[in-house]
């Protein structure tokens, strides 16, 4: 990460008065529109991230426009405890009210916010890439598209992650198997099916489009729908892979209606190690995502894009495990 731009810099790119440029950026209403946006581009040319002052009560801007389940929950509750830590306090907008229109620019007009930690945001990359010509530090978890260059993100290894878990199930002698995909346009679908597919191509196994379902929201009903669907197929797969751990213990709900037993009949996996993969029956076989390392990592690097410090490592990716349970075992012999 360059070293920002100052003021003065600023002031010179732009022919206007150190204080005029100021007043861009403090977000004062005394600027003419064509004033702030010659400055705005100005700070985009630059490919800097404009200064911006801490003020006594500093507080950094946490934004999740989803429930606060145990996946988010775990992220949101790791961040907020780590911003204390550094002597801030949260903002917090989450659930339906962080998903109206112009939620993702609304923080920056509240003062004394430093900078935001935003996750899973469903905005197109356009909109991160004015945020950060506008100057705002910002650290994204989890990003549903590819995330901008110069743009902070922290994510789980998601390939490697689903890749390991497919390569279990190869192991156990399964062939046919079933994948159950997120939405088809978010990163993190493209990488864990990418994931799942490499072990099976390894193999000789090349993946049957009848095989693979993609849903438009990873949800229990929704994992239960797709899993009746691949279950009621002439030859049904003798295992199913889940985008995450609460489709796939829509698969089990799936497979008990149809008189399977799992896993002697039929194995099920699915992806994130939250809460009901270990109350599950049979208990779940998953990918743990380290969910709170990354609410902290992602702190971390907001802290050290406002204490000015050079940054090398801006998209980072945080190792998964395997977790072997009870609801994986050897295909069943035909």
């Amino acid at each position: 990460m360059r070293q920002r731009a100052t003021v003065r810099d600023l002031a010179a790119e732009t022919g206007l008065s150190v204080a005029t440029v100021s007043r861009v950026l403090n977000g004062r209403s005394n600027v003419a529109p064509q004033t702030r946006e010659v400055v705005l581009k100005a700070v985009g040319r630059l490919g800097h991230q404009a200064p911006r002052a801490r003020s006594d009560h500093a507080s950094i801007h946490v934004r999740c426009p989803y429930l606060l389940t145990d996946y988010f929950g775990v992220i949101v509750s790791s961040i907020a405890e780590s911003v204390e830590r550094h002597g801030r306090s949260v903002v917090l907008n989450a659930g339906e009210a962080a998903q109206r229109d112009g939620a993702l620019a609304e923080f920056t007009r509240r003062a004394g916010t430093e900078g935001a930690v935003l996750i899973l945001p469903p905005e197109p990359e356009e909109d991160l890439v004015r945020l950060r010509d506008r100057g705002v530090p910002f650290v994204v978890v989890d990003p549903r598209t590819p995330p901008p260059r110069d743009v902070l993100a922290v994510s789980a290894a998601h390939f490697t992650g689903a890749r390991s878990l497919m390569a279990h199930l190869v192991e156990l002698g399964h062939r046919r198997v079933g994948i159950i995909g997120g939405p088809r346009e978010w990163l993190v679908t493209e990488a864990r099916t990418a994931g799942y597919v490499a072990p099976l191509a390894d193999v000789g196994v090349l993946p049957a489009p009848e095989l693979m379902r993609f849903v438009v929201e990873p949800t229990v009903q929704h994992g239960y729908r797709a899993a009746g669907e691949l279950l009621d197929l002439p030859e049904r797969p003798t295992a199913l892979v889940g985008f995450n751990d609460k489709m796939a213990a829509g698969a089990l709900q799936a497979a008990r209606e149809r008189g399977l037993r799992v896993p002697a009949d039929l194995s099920v996996a699915g992806f994130d190690d939250i809460e009901i993969s270990r109350i599950s029956q049979p208990t779940l076989t998953t990918v743990r995502q380290p969910l709170a390392e990354m609410g902290r990592m992602a702190v971390t690097l907001l802290v050290r894009l406002l204490g000015h410090h050079e940054l090398d490592a801006l998209h980072v990716e945080l190792g998964t495990e395997l977790v072997v349970r009870n609801s994986t075992g050897p295909a069943p012999a035909h």
